[in-house]
């Protein structure tokens, strides 16, 4: 104990000097049109930390904390807490069901039960009798925030969270069987959510450690700020993380296991990736020369060559199965959704609740709760966002939300 106590004052020790930034900035790319202009200057920010290496930007960009969502950096030996995510290990999981297509519309009450009973929505949500996994095996005592958290996390498996997660029923059209199945359409189950709030708290702590390491930094960069992993710190961090993304990954497994049971039915193909997330890579470097290196993909998904991901619109539009194409200006990513086109404080301020029904009753969409904050019309169309990224990835498949949940009205976003 009194070693643990030595340690955490020693890592509060702030660093000493003034910022040095790179000579010339890290070079990146960007894919899409009209990005927001402050999410560019976020990469740019971001490409002058000496740890930088490489970055890109996706066609699905809007500002986030430090990094842009749909943003991507490479770093050397560093890892950036915001640069990875709030909610670390949000990811997407889709499992093709044996059900006919037409069970959404013509059994749509017993598909609602399997949703309602079957995960939760909200900041809080909890299982008053926790789902089961053998995630909780593994040693939660990598973090102090993860070993004091791990209660907290068991009661919130197979939760879902809020902002723009979301558990769908859908359509999905394949398109070509290197999605795993004949081409035809399919009765498909599309979830979205991370690693609820143990991952809010990791991310809070770690975040708020490396800008006491790092009073250097200006203020436009103090969201920026890393850890070393060589240090005992970073490496506390990074074990968090990978704990984080075992756990998110269980959140999914147990909430479509649930489901799949509830409904007495089998699963015939799954498919799931991360999107906020950090992975050690090998990458060539601007010189040419070949590193490994901390590839941050934050609101970005994995797109190596032959990988498969998913990419969603929103509640009203389609989303992707993709194969990706392994470009390495893009350090071998994508857009990971839509992206938001407006805030959403502007989105209750523009939008109606009688556009949305009207939209999404035109397009077949049964809502269940959501906000209005994450109408359809609040994001960008999906269909320029892939357009926008062609040479990055090949769609094998198209999922059409039918029936869909989300948290409701008021609850604080945790995308």
């Amino acid at each position: 104990m009194k070693t643990k106590d030595k340690r955490e004052r020693s890592e509060h020790v702030p660093a000493v000097g003034s910022f040095q930034a790179r000579g010339e900035d890290a070079p990146y790319q960007v894919w899409g049109r009209d990005l927001e202009p402050d999410a560019l200057r976020q990469m740019k920010n971001a490409c002058q930390l000496p740890v930088t290496v490489s970055g890109a930007v996706m066609p699905d960009a809007h500002v986030g904390y430090g990094l842009p969502i749909g943003g991507v950096l490479a770093t050397r030996d560093a890892v950036i807490p915001y640069a990875v995510g709030v909610d670390i290990a949000c990811r997407m999981k889709l499992s093709v069901l044996d059900l006919p297509v037409d069970a959404v519309t013509h059994q749509q009450a017993r598909l609602t039960k399997a949703l309602e009973r079957e995960t939760r929505f909200g900041t809080g949500a909890t299982f008053r009798d926790p789902r089961q996994h053998d995630v909780f095996d593994a040693d939660w005592s990598v973090s102090r925030v993860t070993s004091r958290m791990k209660d907290r996390a068991h009661s919130q498996l197979g939760t879902s969270g809020s902002g723009n997660h979301f558990v769908e029923f859908g359509e999905l059209t394949v398109q070509n069987a290197a999605v795993g199945l004949p081409e035809g359409r399919y009765l498909a189950l599309l979830s979205h959510s991370g690693s609820r709030g143990t991952g809010a708290q990791v991310a809070e702590h770690y975040s708020r450690l490396a800008r006491q390491l790092h009073p250097e930094l200006p203020k436009e960069l103090s969201h920026l700020a890393w850890l070393d992993l060589g240090s005992e710190a970073g490496q506390e961090y990074w074990a968090a993380m990978e704990l984080m993304g075992r756990y998110a990954a269980a959140n999914h497994a147990v909430i479509h296991a649930n489901v799949a049971r509830h409904l007495g039915v089998e699963v015939m193909l799954d498919i799931e990736n991360h999107h906020n997330f950090a992975w050690r890579e090998r990458h060539r470097l601007p010189d040419g020369s070949e590193a490994d290196l901390i590839v941050h993909r934050k609101g970005a998904t994995p797109a190596g060559s032959g990988v498969l991901g998913i990419i969603p619109g929103s509640m009203g539009t389609p989303g992707y199965v993709v194969k990706g194409k392994g470009v390495p200006a893009s350090l071998n990513s994508a857009a990971h959704g839509a992206g938001r086109r407006m805030s959403r404080t502007k989105a209750k301020q523009v939008f109606t609740w009688d556009a949305a029904k009207q939209f999404l009753r035109e397009r077949g969409v049964t809502l269940l709760s959501a906000g209005l904050d994450e109408v359809p019309m609040a994001y960008k169309d999906i269909d320029e966002v892939m357009a926008a990224q062609s040479d990055l990835v090949e769609a094998l498949a198209r999922f059409e939300p039918r029936l869909v949940k989300m948290a409701p009205g008021g609850e604080r976003p945790e995308d």
